[in-house]
């Protein structure tokens, strides 16, 4: 398994244990989990098993590159971990009442609080477990700081929603968009739903018209821009092909760009 680099690297303070936690560049938090056997006692080799026996873990287990304190000097290592959000489906496997008794309080906390404060340091960054200050109690104080930080908050907030929002209609615009291409397949395919000669003589005339009054000011031939630009907006390979029920919107378009260009609208 090749080792990941990751992008992050912090030690969270859990009472008095440090626990090391790297972030990827995709933006997930990945838990060592060597270090945390170490800090609780617990064997290594025999955890190391019960990951690769389990059907969830053995799939999204990892191996990141992690500086460490050695003594005096930092060294790299290659260490096993698990993404944060499965930390806990790990820790909850060990089951507290075989454990020794030494280690069996420290596994509780762990298994209680752990996942938490590793969440926290990643989200909010806090680093600590400082269980002495109550966020909560802090901003029901009415100073500066509180209602700065509420602006911040509800700004968020507000950014989040707008993100949310235009993703949504992103997706809706795409999801027309490819519906109509698919109507207009469809019609082709049962035939008879193309504009008729008549309407695609019309067209043609159309795009003339624009061609011209564009080439005058351009000085050059304007042609296959134009119809380049037509096949673009409706998605076709050529004039004759546009569905009959886009017709009038079709030389809508056109007629709008002719004006732009001249005051005349022959068509």
């Amino acid at each position: 398994m090749t080792a990941i680099q990751p992008v992050e690297q912090k030690t969270v303070l859990f009472y008095d244990d440090e626990i090391t936690a790297v972030r990827l560049e995709d933006g997930q938090v990945l838990i060592p989990i060597r270090p945390i056997c170490d800090l609780m006692g617990l064997s290594w080799s025999g955890q190391a098993d019960r990951i690769e026996r389990d059907l969830v873990l053995s799939e999204i287990v990892a191996t990141v590159r992690v500086t460490r304190t050695e003594g005096s000097r930092e060294v790299n290592r290659e260490l096993v971990a698990l993404p944060l959000e499965y930390l806990n489906g790990w820790l909850f496997g060990i089951n507290a009442s075989r454990v020794k008794d030494e280690i069996r309080d420290r596994l509780v906390r762990y298994q209680r609080e752990c996942y938490k404060v590793l969440a926290e340091a990643f989200r909010d960054g806090r680093l600590t477990t400082e269980t002495d200050i109550d966020i909560e109690t802090l901003l029901k104080q009415d100073s500066p700081a509180v209602q700065a930080y509420q602006m911040a908050m509800a700004v968020v907030r507000m950014a989040r929603q707008q993100l949310i929002m235009e993703a949504r209609l992103d997706t809706a615009v795409t999801t027309l968009t490819e519906h109509g291409e698919r109507l207009d397949q469809l019609e082709a395919a049962v035939g008879g739903k193309h504009v008729t000669e008549a309407q695609a003589a019309q067209i043609s005339q159309a795009v003339k018209a624009v061609a011209l009054a564009l080439g005058k000011k351009t000085k050059r031939n304007e042609f296959g821009g134009v119809y380049g630009e037509l096949y673009r907006k409706f998605s076709v390979s050529s004039y004759k092909a546009i569905p009959q029920r886009r017709f009038d919107e079709v030389m809508a378009f056109l007629n709008e760009w002719l004006q732009n260009q001249t005051s005349d609208n022959p068509f």
